[in-house]
């Protein structure tokens, strides 16, 4: 029997009072219930890294790191068959700890697809745009799809704790533009299952 396809769902915001683990842990339930996945949520706050400062970059170092952080972090991204990315937009860009966190690993993000979850100024576009090009780098594969966190829909997440009502998330699904979370779903999990395969 083939192992479940893993996907990862990174929090990348560890600021207090943050929005993001919201549409995680929404995202992270709602995979849950597909069969032949493994959902897991990685939460940037459980995984202090400093900022990168090995001596060796990760594209030389042959997984030997001086920081055992950083290698338990290589190892646990390691385990993932494709990985969502759920940041804030700030300053025309996305969050700085979850470039740090990208930035501690390499061939572990390699021939894997990736989607985008953000919100902030412009819906959090301009820190998709600006994610698509680090994670090419990294030669990962940006997912076409993505999900914008609508205003409306921000606006009344914001007022709740964790863990909010699924039903706040439910424009995501009954929008003008249809059902967008199962349009991610189903580009990840294809991608995943595909470059699973091949690797």
């Amino acid at each position: 029997m083939n192992a479940p396809l893993k996907i990862q769902i990174l929090i990348g915001s560890t600021r207090q009072n943050r929005f993001s683990e919201k549409p995680a842990q929404y995202l992270f339930e709602e995979l849950k219930k597909k069969e032949g996945l493994e959902a897991e949520l990685l939460d940037l706050r459980d995984w202090p890294l400093p900022f990168f400062d090995e001596p060796i970059s990760v594209g030389a170092n042959k997984g030997i790191y001086v920081n055992p952080l950083g290698k338990k972090w290589a190892d646990k991204i390691g385990e993932g068959d494709g990985y969502i990315m759920v940041t804030p937009e700030y300053n025309h860009g996305y969050s700085a700890v979850l470039k740090n966190a990208l930035d501690w690993v390499y061939r572990e993000w390699n021939k894997k697809p990736v989607g985008f979850v953000s919100y902030g100024n412009s819906f959090g576009a301009r820190a998709i745009e600006q994610l698509r090009q680090v994670v090419i780098e990294l030669k990962m594969v940006p997912m076409f799809n993505s999900i914008q966190i609508p205003s409306e829909v921000y606006l009344a997440v914001r007022e709740h704790m964790p863990p909010v009502s699924p039903d706040l998330f439910n424009p995501l699904r009954e929008g003008r533009r249809g059902d967008i979370v199962e349009r991610f779903f189903a580009e990840l999990i294809d991608y995943a299952t595909l470059l699973k395969a091949a690797r």
